[in-house]
């Protein structure tokens, strides 16, 4: 089984940096401008529309809610990243500068998810699309209180591995759609 849950991990995570490649390409690394909250609100909003839907039953702007589990994904690696570049006066990195970035990135969280899911046995695969939605969003608040304080934590883990967890359960809910399946 865990060899087909990182088959389905990387078609996702594909399918994510490939949108990521156009859109650094049409915009470039524009985003470089955000403090990391801000970053974090971005994915707040995806999250909140995603359960906005899964609530009402029924949506008004026609992008799908699997378009905004794959700007969970890209945004929170583009908050591992602003936090790995920091302050840096450089706003505009070519493309195949950042890919190597998104990568080891992607890779670290993969890893992270073969950890957790050896100990929890795919539990993640019973669990509901809209249950995963609010363990996202409890983990944006999570980010949020530790970004008010300053990234000081007592006993919890900071927000890069949040961000990790986020990904991983967008990437789960992904797969749960069948966003990245084989018939594609």
């Amino acid at each position: 089984m865990i060899e087909k849950t990182v088959a389905e991990y990387q078609r996702v995570i594909q399918k994510c940096k490939n949108l990521f490649e156009k859109k650094t390409r049409d915009y470039g690394t524009a985003w470089r401008i955000l403090r990391v909250p801000s970053i974090t609100d971005q994915i707040f909003i995806k999250a909140q529309r995603i359960r906005s839907i899964q609530e009402k039953g029924q949506q008004k702007v026609g992008d799908a809610i699997e378009d905004e589990f794959v700007g969970i994904i890209n945004y929170c690696i583009i908050a591992i990243m602003q936090i790995d570049l920091g302050d840096s006066e450089n706003l505009e990195i070519p493309f195949e500068e950042i890919e190597p970035m998104y990568d080891q990135i992607a890779s670290e969280t993969c890893d992270l998810l073969m950890q957790k899911n050896h100990d929890y046995g795919e539990a993640w695969r019973d669990m509901r699309v809209s249950s995963i939605t609010d363990i996202i969003l409890m983990k944006l608040f999570r980010v949020k209180q530790i970004e008010d304080n300053q990234g000081q934590t007592l006993v919890s883990e900071g927000v890069r591995a949040n961000y990790q967890d986020m990904i991983n359960y967008a990437v789960f809910c992904l797969i749960k759609l069948n966003y990245a399946s084989d018939a594609e």
